[in-house]
């Protein structure tokens, strides 16, 4: 399967945060081509897809090795890697790119201080020059915000060269689940469906995020419990 696409994968240096926002003339690109995880790093695993680059990648992240160890690593795993495209950043911020030879033109990639941005089929390098012109230019926004910035600057300049479909942001903070994770599958006008939905929310996800529960201690009135089913099917806290 063939994703032929634009993503920034990126850290807030303010935050520790991670995430990934990316597009592409596909459906459903947040599914198989995004992967974060709290604490560990971000992986964005396009061109011709191998989703395992992106699991082993973060398997590998978690121990405690650097993005440049991560990609090396990764580039001995799959036979096919010169059909890939990788973005990889850290959790302290080390950020690698790599971008096969097989993969459709053009293709390329930008990397920085927590921050990479990679793309292959698109217009021309403009693209990825515009979107990291946008995320280096406001650091006092939420990753996520910026991430979605960037993302419309790669579209204005040109983005993917086939047209648009599909595109995601997600990101994550200290918690073991995101701090948001949107798709928009199949549009039209994928990002700009993107930052809809992202203003809805602004309103009346992001601002409930901080109340939910957390395996250290209760919210409200609602305490939580870590839980186990045993033999017999029952569920018990613990």
């Amino acid at each position: 399967m063939k994703f032929n696409t634009f993503s920034i994968t990126a850290r807030c240096q303010r935050t520790g945060e991670v995430g990934i926002a990316i597009s592409t003339k596909f459906i459903a690109v947040g599914m198989l081509c995004s992967f974060v995880k709290n604490n560990v790093g971000a992986i964005a695993s396009q061109a011709y897809i191998n989703p395992y680059l992106g699991i082993l990648g973060l398997e590998y992240l978690a121990k405690g090795y650097s993005a440049s160890e991560t990609l090396e690593y990764l580039k001995q795993c799959d036979e096919g890697i010169e059909f890939r495209q990788l973005g990889i950043v850290d959790s302290h911020g080390a950020s690698v790119a790599f971008t096969g030879e097989q993969c459709d033109t053009w293709r390329g990639h930008l990397t920085g201080p927590n921050f990479a941005i990679v793309g292959n089929m698109l217009v021309g390098a403009q693209t990825l020059e515009a979107m990291k012109e946008s995320f280096e230019s406001d650091d006092s926004q939420p990753l996520s915000k910026r991430l979605l910035m960037a993302l419309s600057a790669g579209e204005a300049a040109g983005g993917d060269k086939r047209g648009r479909q599909s595109a995601a942001v997600k990101v994550y903070g200290e918690k073991d689940f995101p701090i948001l994770d949107l798709r928009v599958d199949e549009h039209p006008d994928p990002v700009a469906e993107l930052r809809r939905i992202y203003g809805v929310a602004e309103e009346i996800l992001i601002p409930l995020m901080d109340s939910l529960p957390t395996p250290e201690a209760d919210a409200g009135s609602f305490t939580f419990q870590r839980s186990a089913i045993g033999n017999d099917g029952v569920t018990r806290g613990y």
